[in-house]
């Protein structure tokens, strides 16, 4: 097959796929974002000073994990996010060691502090999570002013929660003006503020089965009852509905049908930013033209790697291709 339109900087597990092309601007917006701090300690003790055996610090926030992740696959991303007093400094700092497009808006206050403590024996995580500022409604419009604008036209992924003081409406408002512009939006969210912007027919929701248990209003203990779900979202207008289903996998449901992956075996250091790196694969895999298959396939790559990491490490792109080949992707039939 020939090269000819092909992008020569993707990373090799994109550039292999069929009729891979150079993607459109792809922008992530993070309203939340935090300074990630992890530590590994052999075991919690009540009322004793322990010492870590391992510590990191890493940008946190869901739309900058998925910019750093795409960035990882040689895709140029954009990270819109607000950021406050020294603690955004430092964040800013640190995505922009990973991330080549910053566009960080500034507001009052400070950026959040997120802690996760991974206990070694037995094994366990315990995840803390900060508050952040609330922004004016100038400091929120200046963002999605600058999300807008680089957005049309390109993939923008809407993610995280919501400062407080802001409408969970914001996510529904933001998918229409970004339609109207040719964007293709990209909701990962929960609650409210998810079931407010699926109306706005999407090109990709990623919820885990409890948001979608949220959204739908009963649960869904079984595989075909989160297939009949991720089917009736596609139905009402929804282009691609993804369910993390854990350690069962995930199910990506399109109008080209149904499709269930089983990620690859790996020895779990931290769960932190597994999520966002599996949106990532997915979103970069769909908007160099993948099949649905193929996206999946590699959601659940680098996702998987990134769960093999410490703190909020990410997957290390060398080992998708192995990674990939551990893959099990299948389909279910018609959506």
């Amino acid at each position: 097959m020939s090269t000819a339109g092909r992008a020569p900087l993707l990373h090799p597990v994109l550039r292999d796929l069929p009729c891979a092309a150079l993607p459109p601007p792809l922008v992530t917006l993070t309203l939340q974002p935090g300074l990630d701090v992890s530590y590994e300690v052999e075991r919690l003790v009540d009322d004793r000073k322990l010492h870590a055996s391992r510590y990191r610090f890493d940008p946190g926030g869901n739309g900058i994990n998925v910019a750093r992740a795409l960035t990882r696959l040689a895709l140029p991303a954009h990270a819109c996010m607000l950021v406050a007093g020294e603690i955004g400094s430092l964040l800013r700092r640190l995505v922009a060691r990973q991330v080549r497009h910053v566009h960080a808006t500034r507001i009052a206050g400070e950026t959040r502090i997120n802690a996760a403590v991974r206990q070694l024996d037995p094994a366990a995580q315990y995840e803390f999570i900060g508050r952040g500022p609330a922004p004016t409604p100038a400091e929120l419009r200046g963002v999605i002013e600058q999300l807008l604008q680089l957005g049309g036209g390109g993939v923008v992924a809407l993610t995280g929660s919501l400062p407080d003081g802001v409408a969970p409406t914001l996510y529904a408002e933001l998918a229409q003006q970004l339609h109207a512009r040719g964007s293709r939006v990209v909701l990962d969210m929960q609650g409210e503020a998810l079931a407010a912007a699926v109306p706005r027919r999407p090109f990709l929701i990623k919820p885990n089965r409890w948001e979608l248990e949220q959204l739908c209003g009963q649960a869904l203990p079984r595989i075909a009852d989160v297939r009949r779900e991720a089917c009736a979202l596609v139905g009402a207008g929804v282009a691609n509905v993804c369910v993390s289903l854990g350690a069962q996998g995930a199910l990506l449901a399109s109008a080209d049908g149904v499709w269930r992956g089983l990620a690859p075996a790996v020895a779990v250091r931290s769960t932190v930013g597994a999520g966002d790196s599996m949106l990532a694969g997915l979103v970069g895999a769909l908007a160099c033209g993948a099949a649905a298959p193929d996206a999946l396939r590699l959601g659940l790559a680098c996702g998987s790697g990134t769960a093999a990491q410490p703190g909020t490490e990410l997957f290390d792109p060398a080992q998708l291709p192995a990674l990939l080949r551990a893959t099990r992707v299948r389909r279910l039939g018609a959506a």
